[in-house]
């Protein structure tokens, strides 16, 4: 396979970041707070990156949907290795309910726009956690799918991917154009070096909005609230079981 691969590259709140609830309960503070390229989607990144440094693969394109701050994480991306971006535009309101589901559109669309035989995605993202978009995107563009890959190698017009699952290990092999999904121990991404930071900011970014792509950003979902985890109780030390017996009856746990 020498064609085009898709990367879905998400802005989410730095790992490192402590979450904060609004105080209206609408969501989590977002505004000061340090952003940095989905985890997930750096390993993804670095899939891509390197199945074109094996010359598999002709271009790489990574793609993001969110405000203009989104650019800076198409930008580490292009600094990893990526060729070229496609910001697509999404603001406001609904940037607050753009869910998996409205990202697995774009993505479908764009696949058909830019005639990718591969879409690499995370196969979560740290912020929301849904672990849904990459089985979204296959199932809209009717395309095969290998999820939570630890290994991917093309083979000829097939991909064989080795998943993670609560058994073990099982290896697949898929006809593409195919979407698959990165999981922790596909890879190590790599730094992006200063040299290539600085080549990144001559690599072209197009922008788009989702209505160029005929796709609807109407949310089917509500979030009601969003509150913060209840504090653990301080725990309790006893010296033998029998106090312990004792405890867990008085608690009306026994």
């Amino acid at each position: 396979m020498s064609g085009r691969v898709l990367v879905g590259v998400k802005r989410v709140i730095d790992y490192a970041v402590k979450i904060r609830v609004k105080p209206d309960n609408t969501g989590v503070v977002t505004d000061g707070v340090k952003h940095s390229m989905n985890p997930f989607c750096e390993i993804a990144v670095e899939e891509a990156v390197k199945l074109k440094e094996k010359k598999l693969i002709k271009e790489v394109v990574a793609v993001s949907c969110g405000p203009q701050q989104a650019q800076e994480t198409i930008r580490t991306a292009l600094a990893m290795g990526a060729d070229r971006g496609i910001h697509v535009e999404v603001s406001g309101k609904d940037y607050e309910t753009l869910g998996p589901l409205q990202v697995s559109k774009i993505l479908a669309a764009l696949a058909k726009k830019e005639d990718a035989q591969l879409i690499i995605l995370g196969k979560q993202a740290i912020d929301d956690d849904c672990n849904q978009t990459g089985q979204m995107t296959a199932a809209l563009l009717d395309w095969p799918q290998g999820t939570f890959a630890s290994e991917v190698s093309l083979e000829g017009d097939k991909v064989k991917v080795v998943r993670e699952i609560d058994g073990g290990l099982e290896t697949i092999k898929i006809n593409t154009p195919a979407v698959v999904t990165a999981d922790l121990r596909l890879n190590t991404p790599r730094y992006a070096t200063l040299p290539n930071i600085m080549k990144a900011k001559k690599k072209k970014i197009a922008n788009m909005k989702p209505a160029e792509l005929g796709v609807d950003l109407t949310s089917r979902l509500e979030v009601l609230k969003v509150e913060e985890p209840p504090q653990r109780q301080a725990g309790v030390k006893v010296e033998t079981v029998d106090d312990l017996v004792s405890k867990l009856k008085e608690a009306g746990r026994i």
